[in-house]
């Protein structure tokens, strides 16, 4: 009998409380919302893409919604107002990190740029990380080691072009991103297998901790670690942090033999080590491994899933990829490779590169904690309360964009729009005192990246996709990815066969007087004719065809033109 009251009671609290619900939100002042489930919540209102989940609850209670995810509340702003008021109005009261529990795995919540609250190491760290890598005089020294990775993965595009199989674009383009911040951090370059373990620790990493997770909605079981996260995660960031840790200690072991300094990343955290700074934090080897992995975790990861969103796009619009192809050869040429100078010169690869953000932006949803309550839109959010942006929803508000779900660069050329976070129907990478610590970086290598993989390269889907199209679900994590990583087939273009450099190139005119009236070598310097290569990959042609005369020389050349 007791048993059935209870039940009974139960039931008749969870009723009350499911048709009051709205008055008492009501009368707190909180933002319209869904209808809460007793312990769950709204978490059966998610699912496995909660960008798009939030979306849709915009669309049904308006562009500010208030919801609980288990026992943490939480607001979901999708309106570009709404998102001014949190990141700009209110940016000092809601900059604070309630943080995900995959955070603490191997204690990186404590070090890490990205979980830290916003107070005086948080501040240290950035300024550091800002002044040694994203200033524009670093920037441009370190230009030539951008250019440099640009070049190695146009070869490993071509060496596989020449095996015959497809490009995983992703994968190549994490070997050139993490190849400059590697080189940027430690001045050094790292093994191959290191890089591609790197690689599949990143992927995993960011789908692990933007996975859901039990313990980040119920806050008083997270140190049972029901589902398993934080071990999963601690296994990845160890690794990382024994990458990190054998470079740490290469360099001390330097530094003690009198080696000259690199004046790097590493070089100056070195150098601050042992000193205790305000509120008490020191610059010790934790520090360092969380200001390391932060950089080349996210750094690498979140460019690499955007420029094979841009591939995939272009893919799926052939008119904007040859729109974007003769662009580069309107402004290069004959050249065979980009430089960071050029991408001012090339609005359209600019749009380009700010379409695939706004459809695909690599964080969808921001999220930080209010540290104080505050009022936004005439509703109070209470301190404590998880504040999400949609950053993935504002960018395909029909308000604001023209058939927002297509993908039209030209959108952005008459559109005065920047990175910058001031422009709040496009933040992809953050505003306010979140803003993405790494953009100035990311902005520049996007560009470069892509321009090199369409300059010398046509591109084509797989035979085995190409009637049904690319699949272009996404993953959520911490990083929007392409759930079916994109392979493809790249061409490598002919420039001995162009039609503006050559009479009638596609006969073969063993014709002596073409070349005779040249000044043309086989020592790649003349990019119109390269057939042993350029720069330290060219054949050495005389090993091959010896010295003859001018008549001979200029058969051998016609032929080589022709294959």
């Amino acid at each position: 009998m007791a048993f059935f009251l209870l039940c009974i009671s139960s039931l008749l609290l969870f009723v009350i409380s499911y048709i009051f619900q709205p008055l008492v939100d009501a009368r707190r002042r909180l933002p319209p919302g869904p209808r809460r489930l007793p312990v769950i919540g709204n978490l059966h209102n998610i699912g496995k893409n909660p960008h798009r989940a939030f979306a849709r609850l915009a669309d049904r209670y308006g562009p500010f919604v208030s919801i609980r995810l288990g026992g943490v509340r939480a607001v979901v702003a999708t309106s570009t107002d709404a998102a001014r008021e949190i990141l700009q109005r209110h940016n000092a009261d809601i900059a604070g990190r309630g943080g995900l529990d995959s955070w603490h795995a191997c204690g990186h919540h404590a070090n890490s740029i990205i979980a830290l609250p916003p107070r005086r190491k948080w501040r240290a760290m950035r300024k550091l990380c800002t002044e040694e890598l994203f200033t524009p005089r670093r920037l441009g020294e370190l230009r030539a080691v951008r250019e440099e990775k640009a070049r190695e993965l146009a070869r490993r595009v071509s060496d596989a072009n020449a095996g015959g199989a497809p490009v995983a674009v992703a994968r190549e383009v994490f070997a050139a991103v993490a190849g400059v911040l590697l080189r940027s951090m430690f001045s050094e370059d790292m093994d191959a297998a290191t890089v591609r373990q790197l690689r599949d620790v990143v992927e995993e990493a960011v789908v692990v901790a933007g996975a859901p997770n039990l313990s980040d909605y119920f806050p008083v079981i997270a140190a049972a670690d029901v589902m398993g996260v934080r071990r999963r995660m601690e296994k990845l960031v160890g690794w990382v942090y024994g990458v990190i840790d054998g470079q740490i200690e290469q360099r001390r072991r330097r530094r003690i033999a009198g080696e000259p300094r690199k004046n790097d990343l590493l070089d100056v955290a070195l150098d601050m080590e042992g000193e205790v700074e305000g509120e008490g934090w020191v610059m010790n080897r934790e520090t360092m491994r969380g200001m390391f992995m932060d950089l080349l975790v996210a750094g690498s990861g979140s460019t690499s899933s955007t420029i094979e969103w841009a591939m995939a796009e272009l893919l799926e619009n052939q008119k904007s990829m040859k729109k974007l192809q003769e662009e580069l050869k309107g402004l290069l040429g004959t050249r065979t490779h980009v430089a960071e100078s050029d991408i001012s010169q090339l609005p359209y690869l600019q749009a380009v590169i700010k379409e695939t953000l706004r459809l695909h932006p690599t964080v969808p949803i921001a999220f930080n904690k209010a540290d104080a309550t505050v009022e936004i839109q005439g509703y109070k959010i209470p301190q404590g309360t998880t504040v999400y942006v949609n950053i993935w929803a504002i960018c395909r508000e029909a308000k604001i964009w023209d058939d927002p779900e297509k993908f039209m660069p030209e959108r952005f050329l008459d559109r005065d729009i920047n990175f910058l976070g001031t422009n709040f129907e496009f933040i992809p990478f953050g505003a306010g005192r979140r803003i993405c610590l790494g953009m100035p970086l990311a902005e520049r290598m996007l560009h470069l990246m892509l321009a090199s993989l369409l300059l010398q390269f046509d591109w084509t889907i797989l035979d085995e996709v190409n009637g049904d199209g690319l699949d272009m679900t996404e993953k959520f994590g911490l990083v929007l990815s392409m759930a079916m990583p994109l392979r493809a087939v790249a061409k490598e273009k002919s420039k001995l066969m162009e039609a503006k450099i050559w009479d009638d190139p596609e006969k073969f005119m063993l014709m002596p007087e073409r070349f005779l009236e040249r000044d043309i070598n086989f020592l790649g310097t003349n990019f119109k004719f390269i057939p042993f290569g350029i720069g330290w990959t060219t054949q050495r042609p005389w090993d091959a065809i010896g010295r003859k005369d001018a008549a001979s020389d200029a058969c051998i050349a016609a032929a080589c033109r022709f294959d």
